[in-house]
C-alpha cells in the first residue's frame, strides 16, 4: 500500500472504496504544494478539473473574501464545481504551506458517483451552504424552494396496456417529459429518455404495451421536501424524474432534472456570473433580464428584505463594471485615474428593481481639464444609458455621472462636500442628501478617504446639522391626526400610498443625521442606526422602533415587488392598505407611527425660525 493509498482509506468518501479502486484512484493521483496564500481555485473562476483532498497543512474555504471553513488533511475540496461543471462557488486558499492530492474528473466522478460519494456531497454541501448563509453564491434556490413550486402542471397517467405509440403521442401533445403508468404492483415511469433508449434505438414494436418499457417502482419524493433534496435524490438513484406526492400519497406532479437546473436563473451566482462574462452589451441586457427571475428566488429562499437589497446592488455593481469595460473599449483608456462611485440606495445597498440609478464620477486633477471632463462624459452617458437598457431607471433629478453636477474632478468634489457643511443652502442640502450615501464600485482613484474625513467632521457644523434634521421631516409617514394610514394628495395614486416616500425616505433621512451627526460615516441604513445607538446618539428605544420599521417596510415593498412580476407588471412603490392582511396592516400602521415620532424628536435640534 502506497502512501496516497494509505491516505485517503482513512477519510470519506475514500473509506468505503474497494481495495481495488482505491488503488486505482490513489495510482492517478498527483501530489501538489502550494504556498501560504496561494489560491488552489478562485471563486466565479474556471470550472475545476479534479477533486482536491488536503494531505498536509491546511486551506481556507472563502467566499465573498469571508472565511467559511478551514479544510484540514483528509478534507476534500472541488467537488461541487466538478459536479456541476460550473464555476466555483467558493475560493480555496492555502492558509499556511500546504500538500494536496490531486484526483482526476473520471476517477473522481466514480468515487463521487457512488452511495458514500453521493452521501459525502450532501454533507459537505449542507454545512458549507449553511456556513456562508446562503446569501449570494450558494445556490439559495435549491436550498429554499420546495419541490411543490417546480411544479407546472399536475401529472400526466396512462395504463400499462396502452400502446407505446400512443404514449408517445400524448408526451408530445402535453408536452411532458415523463408520464406516470398505473399497473397491477403500483406505479410505474416512463420518461422520453425510454423511448430513445428502449423503444427507437432497441427497434421495439411501438404498438406493444407501455408496461414492457416503464420503471418500477418508481423513485417519489414527498411534497414538502426542498429541491435540494431533489438534487441529492437524483444523485442517489440515477433518475432524472421524481413524482411528487403529498401527505396522503395522491401524486401531484413530476419534477425533473431540467427544472433544478431551470432554477440557476434564480441563483444569484449564475445572474453575476453572465453579467460579469457577457460579452457584449446586448447579451448584458439579456443577462440582466434573469433579475426578476433573481428577486423570486431569493423571497423563495427566505431572505430578507436586507440581504435581497445586498444580492441586488451586488449585480447592479457587476453590470457597471461591465459597461465600463465595453465604453473603454469604443473610447480608449481612461486619461487619468477615476473612481465610479454608487449613490442613494445603491451605495446603501438597499437596491430594489424599482429604484432609479444614482451614481458619480470623479477624476484625478491634472492635464488638460476640458479634455478629461469630455471623455469622461462620453463614458459616463454610455455606461448609464446601458444601466438604463438592463433595467436601472434613470433618476428623476439626473442625479447620473454623466451630468456635470455628478462629474468632477477630485478637488472639486471635495470641494463640494466641505462646502455642503460650510455654506448649507437648499442646494447643498439636496447634495448632501443624495452624494454623502456614497460607495466607492470601481476604479483606482483613492477618493473615498479625503471624502470621508469630511464627513467625519460634520458634527462641528450645527448649521449643517440643524438643517439636515429639517431635511430629515421633510417627508412624512402616511397618517392622519388620528394616527391611522391615510391616502392622501401626493402621496399615492388611486388609493394607494407610496411605501419610498412615505417610509423609506424618512427612515434613511433620519439614519442619515443621526449618523453624521455622531461622526459615523457607514452609509447602509440598519448600521447607521445601530452603530448611532452604541456611540450614545440614539435612544436606544428609538433605534431600535426605527430599524423595525424599517425591516416592516422594506419586506412590505420586496414583498409588492414579487407581486408585480408575478402579474407581468414593472416594480413599483405603491401598495393599497386595504388590501393588506390585517397583521400586515397594523404592523405598517405602528412602522409609520414609529418614523412619526422619531421625527417629533428632531424638534430640538431646529431652531426657531429656520
Amino acid at each position: 500500500m502506497n502512501e496516497i493509498t494509505g491516505f485517503l482509506s482513512r477519510f470519506p468518501p475514500f473509506d468505503h472504496l474497494s481495495p481495488e479502486l482505491l488503488d486505482r484512484v490513489a495510482a492517478g493521483a498527483t501530489v501538489r504544494r502550494y504556498a501560504p496564500g496561494e489560491d488552489v481555485f478562485i471563486e466565479d473562476g474556471p470550472p475545476v478539473e479534479h477533486l482536491y483532498v488536503v494531505q498536509r497543512g491546511s486551506a481556507e474555504l472563502r467566499h465573498d473574501e469571508e472565511i467559511v471553513d478551514i479544510l484540514e488533511p483528509g478534507e476534500c475540496f472541488g467537488h461541487l464545481s466538478l459536479l456541476t461543471g460550473m464555476a466555483p462557488a467558493f475560493t480555496v486558499r492555502a492558509h499556511e504551506a500546504s500538500e494536496c492530492i490531486l484526483i482526476g474528473r473520471d476517477p473522481a466522478l466514480e468515487v463521487l458517483g457512488r452511495p458514500a460519494g453521493t452521501r459525502f456531497v450532501a454533507v459537505t454541501l449542507r454545512e458549507w451552504l449553511t456556513r456562508a448563509g446562503h446569501t449570494v453564491h450558494a445556490l439559495p434556490a435549491l436550498h429554499g424552494t420546495r419541490v411543490t413550486g417546480l411544479l407546472q402542471r399536475g401529472p400526466v397517467f396512462c395504463e400499462a396496456s396502452d400502446p407505446i405509440r400512443d404514449v408517445a403521442r400524448r408526451m408530445t401533445e402535453e408536452e411532458v417529459s415523463a408520464v406516470l403508468v398505473r399497473h397491477a404492483g403500483g406505479l410505474g415511469i416512463v420518461t422520453d429518455k425510454d423511448l430513445r433508449a428502449k423503444v427507437v434505438a432497441a427497434g421495439r414494436d411501438a404498438a406493444e404495451p407501455v408496461g414492457a418499457i416503464m420503471t418500477t417502482p418508481t423513485v417519489t419524493i414527498g411534497a414538502d421536501r426542498f429541491a435540494f433534496d431533489a438534487m441529492i435524490e437524483m444523485l442517489e438513484t440515477g433518475v432524472h424524474h421524481l413524482p411528487v406526492v403529498d401527505r396522503s400519497g395522491v401524486v401531484v406532479g413530476v419534477v425533473s432534472s431540467d427544472d433544478l437546473a431551470n432554477l440557476e436563473s434564480r441563483s444569484p451566482f449564475t445572474v453575476r456570473r453572465a453579467l460579469s462574462q457577457a460579452p457584449d452589451e446586448e447579451a448584458l441586457v439579456r443577462a440582466a433580464g434573469l433579475l426578476p427571475a433573481l428577486l423570486l428566488g431569493l423571497i423563495d429562499a427566505g431572505l430578507s428584505a436586507a440581504e435581497i437589497g445586498r444580492v441586488l446592488s451586488l449585480q447592479s455593481d457587476t453590470a457597471t463594471a461591465r459597461l465600463v469595460d465595453f465604453a473603454m473599449e469604443r473610447h480608449g483608456p481612461a486619461p487619468v485615474a477615476w473612481a465610479w462611485l454608487a449613490l442613494g440606495s445603491v451605495a446603501r445597498r438597499e437596491l430594489t428593481l424599482a429604484s432609479d440609478q444614482d451614481n458619480a464620477l470623479a477624476f484625478a486633477d491634472g492635464g488638460d481639464p476640458v479634455a478629461m471632463d469630455r471623455y469622461f462624459e462620453r463614458l459616463a452617458s454610455h455606461v448609464n444609458a446601458g444601466l438604463a437598457r438592463c433595467g436601472f431607471g434613470i433618476d428623476a433629478g439626473d442625479v447620473l455621472a454623466r451630468d456635470h453636477r455628478w462629474r468632477m474632478s477630485a478637488s472639486a468634489w471635495i470641494r463640494v462636500f466641505q462646502e455642503c457643511l460650510e455654506t448649507p443652502g437648499p442646494s447643498q442640502l439636496v447634495r448632501a442628501a443624495v452624494s454623502f450615501d456614497f460607495r466607492h464600485v470601481m476604479g483606482g482613484l483613492e477618493i473615498v478617504p479625503p471624502l470621508v474625513g469630511i464627513l467625519q467632521t460634520a458634527r462641528r457644523y450645527p448649521d449643517f446639522l440643524a438643517r439636515l434634521a429639517r431635511t430629515a421631516t421633510d417627508h412624512r409617514p402616511p397618517l392622519d391626526f388620528l394616527g391611522r394610514i391615510s391616502v392622501r394628495k401626493g402621496n399615492g395614486a388611486q388609493g394607494r400610498i407610496d411605501l419610498k416616500p412615505g417610509g423609506i425616505v424618512p427612515i434613511a433621512s433620519l439614519a442619515r443625521f443621526h449618523a453624521l451627526s455622531n461622526g459615523i460615516t457607514i452609509s447602509a441604513t440598519l448600521d447607521r442606526l445601530v452603530a448611532a445607538e452604541e456611540v450614545g446618539g440614539l435612544d436606544r428605544e428609538i433605534a431600535q422602533a426605527l430599524r423595525e420599521a424599517f425591516t416592516i417596510v422594506c419586506d412590505i415593498r420586496i414583498q409588492h415587488h414579487a407581486a408585480c412580476i408575478r402579474a407581468g407588471e414593472a416594480p413599483d412603490n405603491l401598495i393599497d392598505p386595504d388590501k393588506l392582511p390585517p397583521l400586515e396592516r397594523a404592523s405598517l400602521r405602528e412602522a409609520f407611527l414609529a418614523v412619526a415620532r422619531a421625527q417629533k424628536q428632531l424638534g430640538r435640534f431646529v431652531p426657531l425660525g429656520l
